[in-house]
């Protein structure tokens, strides 16, 4: 059963960097699609990135272009997600996501 660990969330001021790992022991990512949720206090969960299977293609919500950078490293079966330029308003547990299968979840919290 495959099982997803998320990790390198925190607390930090808006403007700084963070970088968000999800580990799947024993799981191959390679050949699937591994996507970053996110869910704030009262909102529903949302898409925050992606990266394909096919030639590690990407895709990011409009809200974090530019800012955030969906990376894979296969050799070590995680997935990253660089965070720059944070904003309060990426608050937020955030959340790995493939083949249906949820991590449990990593909070980044961003002061103002």
């Amino acid at each position: 059963q495959v099982q997803l660990v998320e990790s390198g969330g925190g607390l930090v001021h808006s403007g700084e960097s963070l970088t968000l790992s999800c580990v799947a022991p024993g799981f191959n990512f390679s050949r699937f699609s591994v996507s970053w949720y996110r869910q704030a206090p009262g909102k529903e969960r949302e898409l925050v990135a992606r990266i394909f299977a096919v030639e590690d293609s990407t895709t990011y919500a409009d809200s974090v272009k530019g800012r955030f950078t969906i990376s894979r490293d296969s050799a070590r079966n995680t997935v990253y997600l660089q965070m720059n330029s944070l904003k309060p308003e990426d608050t937020a547990v955030y959340y790995c996501n493939t083949v249906g299968v949820w991590g449990q979840g990593t909070l980044v919290t961003v002061s103002s």
